[in-house]
């Protein structure tokens, strides 16, 4: 699965957001710090959202392909 993500540099250390999973984002020292991070942020993210989903009622989680 792919997200992009958006990689800011400020003065210090890195910044990296997933804009398609609102409120996720990460940090690192370096880039590759904050690419690996940002990794496990939307790893963790994501199972998050389908644990909430699964408690539910009437819901059903569902995966869809999309061409680009």
């Amino acid at each position: 699965m792919r997200y992009k993500i958006v990689l800011h540099a400020p003065e210090e250390g890195y910044s990296v957001s997933c804009p398609g999973l609102p409120g996720c984002w990460s940090q690192g020292a370096t880039e590759a710090e904050a690419l690996e991070n940002i990794r496990v942020a939307i790893r963790e993210y994501l199972t998050a959202v389908g644990e909430l989903l699964q408690d539910t009622p009437n819901t059903e989680v569902r995966e869809v392909d999309i061409a680009m």
